[in-house]
């Protein structure tokens, strides 16, 4: 990590070797020390860099008394104690026409061909928008309930 947080240089003898980073603005309060480990993540938008980084987090909720059970499910995403529901939103089905598209454009491509390599990330791209909408999703519910 170099001083002023803005790349990164990896000696793992791969020939990555230095990196510029962009989006580095939580980077500059964390110590090397607290940085524990960093991958490379190749996503079908591009490149990425994970950092593991060690913090403590004292969050402390106050109790409220009330207890809810939840029963997930596939027609709704859940429904609880009090027959409240959270109907599932099906990313999947509402992205289908989309996925369709682009998979009858990377069929009709020549094998080999740079069109074929681009229909096939654009093909990447709608699979991986689907995937962040469903962990969206996934990560913003249960914080309501709690």
């Amino acid at each position: 990590m170099s001083p002023d947080k803005k790349s990164i240089t990896f000696r793992d003898n791969k020939g990555i070797g230095k990196l510029k980073l962009k989006g580095t603005w939580d980077l500059w309060r964390f110590d090397k020390k607290q940085i524990k480990r960093v991958r490379i993540v190749r996503r079908a938008d591009g490149y990425y860099v994970q950092f593991c980084v060690s913090v403590d987090i004292n969050e402390k909720l106050k109790p409220t008394g009330n207890t809810v059970g939840l029963d997930l499910g596939l027609k709704d995403f859940y429904t609880d104690s009090d027959a409240n529901t959270q109907p599932n939103p099906r990313f999947y089905r509402t992205g289908e026409k989309r996925l369709k598209f682009y998979q009858r454009r990377v069929y009709r491509k020549n094998k080999g061909s740079a069109n074929r390599r681009k229909a096939i990330n654009k093909l990447g791209r709608a699979h991986l928008r689907i995937s962040r909408q469903r962990e969206e999703h996934c990560a913003s519910n249960p914080s309501h309930v709690a």
